[in-house]
């Protein structure tokens, strides 16, 4: 039977994944899979803490996969298009597929943690608007391209 539950004692004791975004090396989540220790493929959640001067990732929007954050503690600055707000404990945002591009950075002095999510398609789009490239994603395949090796068609 397929593990469903799992107890805070359970997620604490998980060791932390760290992450390091290769677009932007500031960019150091702390994590824990909650989705894959249950065993879902299609939809990944993940209880992440960013530590104080990092950013969450580097400016994106994806085109098919949606994605959420709701933040449980600490505060941030999120940017949702050219827009910039603080965000603390109890705040949620969501991300349509297309959205406005967005980031989430800490310069506060505590830990940022959130609960972030998103679907897990098997093909999506990836701007990432301040580094000019676009990434293709397939599984297991990648493909990151300079958006001036784009052409219109």
């Amino acid at each position: 039977m397929k593990k469903h539950l799992l107890k805070a004692e359970d997620i604490q004791s998980q060791p932390e994944e760290v992450r390091v975004h290769p677009l932007n090396p500031n960019a150091v989540r702390h994590f824990h899979s909650l989705g894959d220790a249950v065993g879902m493929k299609r939809l990944g959640v993940h209880l992440a803490r960013i530590e104080p001067g990092r950013d969450t990732t580097e400016t994106h929007f994806h085109y098919q996969e949606e994605e959420f954050l709701y933040i449980l503690s600490g505060r941030g600055v999120a940017r949702i298009g050219e827009e910039e707000v603080e965000v603390g404990p109890g705040d949620f945002m969501g991300f349509t597929a297309p959205s406005l591009p967005h980031n989430l950075k800490n310069p506060f002095n505590e830990d940022l943690v959130y609960l972030v999510g998103g679907e897990r398609l098997p093909y999506d789009v990836v701007d990432y608007s301040d580094a000019k490239k676009r990434l293709y994603r397939g599984y297991p395949e990648r493909q990151l391209i300079d958006w001036d090796h784009l052409q219109k068609s």
